[in-house]
């Protein structure tokens, strides 16, 4: 039996009826989160460009793009909301694929849902078994492959996408084994366009070609059922001989289900999680002792090498830029004791004053190397103030998880604020309540339509003009 036949087997046998009521909650998170964020980049540019050009020629569709009231094809409408969801770098993380899992599945599997007229289980089931599929992939291939310089994001979240899809569609398991087939032929993402409108691109292709992939599936197209273990495959080509481990692949399936143990944490701040630990740190400096730009000589934030190779950035050139710079958010730290949506709009990051606190932050790697992404993320971080004195402290994990999980009744606030950006200040409780109750609904589609009737009017205007 090939890998793409188990990991088929496995996701056809998944029904919400046995899903655990923690699972379920866990996903509803997870969706209010994602829409938040997709809804706070209404205005963003790298969305709208990839909706231009998907838009050329085309007349409506079944579903819905987050933040306004048009539609397109299930797959259009997967890629441009999964690429709003992860431009601000706000939605969630995942130890297990090194990434961000939930980007990965729910645009496409609401999307889908919406031209199927599932119900909010259905949406809810295929997203776990995304969850769960992407998770074991990550399983078999870190941390070589996020070393190597793949982004797992879309890399590994295809697969996820595919399987969540084929779960909604009711494919068998041949369907199935051959969708996840598909999917490696399309599987792409590389870390060396972090920084820039590629990186939520990563995002929404995978969620588009998941989908895809188990739309040809369903219509008889054919692939290598072995596409992932044969010589000139997925886990020879990505990861290389001895850098993989396939006897992981269904290991423990579903025991638990990954969105419970190690599960995705929600993100305090729009950035690279990357950044977070010293965030974090700067933050608890600055609070205990007191600290203002003005007292500070210089600042050393020492953090793995792992997570350094795409944050040390000690110049950032653009906004997007800027959410990758470690230095550049250690100072809005400082600066403001927080780090937030405005410290990566328009010109921010060539503001003088942040420019002159950044030319005292040095970055540097740790001297040992972490074995797993949970390990990864430590920070230790000196201060020395202008007075001579000096101040340490460590954060291990950042408090945004998966290890560190941030408390649920944070989420609402955080949605709140995101969906501000779009949605008119009466319908963002309706909206959010409706997706915290997503399993009643009879048909995903009723939650769309009030998210389309409940955007700002101005943003409706800024559409048509």
């Amino acid at each position: 039996m090939t890998i793409a036949n188990e990991l088929a087997q496995r996701i056809v046998a998944m029904r919400y009826e046995d899903l655990p009521v923690d699972a379920v909650e866990w996903a509803k998170i997870s969706a209010v989160d994602l829409i938040g964020c997709a809804l706070a980049s209404a205005d963003e540019e790298a969305p709208k460009i990839v909706e231009r050009l998907l838009s050329v020629n085309k007349s409506g569709g079944t579903s819905l793009i987050w933040g306004s009231d048009r539609r397109v094809s299930a797959m259009d409408a997967a890629e441009i909301n999964g690429v709003a969801a992860h431009v601000l770098d706000y939605d969630d993380c995942g130890n297990s694929i090194a990434g961000h899992p939930t980007v990965t599945i729910f645009p496409a599997v609401l999307a889908l849902g919406e031209q199927l007229g599932a119900s909010g289980r259905d949406v809810l089931l295929a997203y776990i078994t995304g969850f769960e599929t992407v998770a074991h992939m990550g399983r078999v291939v870190h941390m070589h492959h996020y070393e190597k310089g793949w982004h797992p994001t879309s890399t590994l979240g295809v697969f996820g996408a595919a399987a969540g899809c084929a779960r909604l569609l009711g494919l068998n398991a041949d369907q199935t084994a051959t969708a996840l087939s598909i999917a490696v032929s399309m599987a792409a993402g590389v870390k060396a366009n972090f920084g820039s409108m590629t990186k939520p691109l990563h995002a929404g292709q995978c969620t588009r070609h998941g989908a895809y992939a188990a739309l040809l599936a369903r219509e008889g197209f054919t692939a290598n059922q072995g596409a992932f273990e044969h010589k000139q495959g997925y886990f020879e080509l990505y990861n290389g001989a001895g850098n993989y481990d396939v006897s992981k692949i269904v290991a423990h399936w579903a025991d638990p289900l990954d969105i419970l143990k190690p599960g995705a944490g929600l993100k305090q701040y729009p950035c690279c999680a990357g950044t977070h630990s010293a965030i974090d740190a700067m933050l608890s400096l600055r609070e205990k002792h007191a600290l203002t730009p003005e007292k500070v000589a210089s600042v050393e934030s020492t953090t793995h090498a792992r997570v350094l190779m795409h944050t040390d950035r000690a110049t950032p050139r653009s906004i997007l830029d800027a959410k990758f710079s470690v230095q550049y958010c250690i100072a809005r730290a400082l600066m403001h004791g927080d780090v937030a949506f405005g410290h990566f709009e328009g010109e921010a990051y060539r503001d003088a004053d942040v420019q002159t606190v950044l030319a005292r932050i040095t970055a540097r790697p740790h001297a040992h190397q972490p074995k797993g992404m949970e390990e990864s993320f430590e920070c230790v971080m000196k201060v020395t103030t202008t007075d001579g004195k000096t101040y340490t402290t460590r954060v291990d994990q950042p408090l945004r998880g998966p290890n560190n999980l941030v408390p649920p009744d944070r989420l609402e606030p955080k949605f709140r604020d995101c969906a501000a950006r779009a949605l008119r200040a009466d319908a963002i409780t309706p909206v959010y309540t409706a997706v915290r109750s997503l399993e009643t609904m009879p048909d995903v589609r009723q939650l769309t339509d009030l998210m389309a009737g409940a955007i700002k009017n101005e943003t409706k205007l800024l559409e048509t003009a």
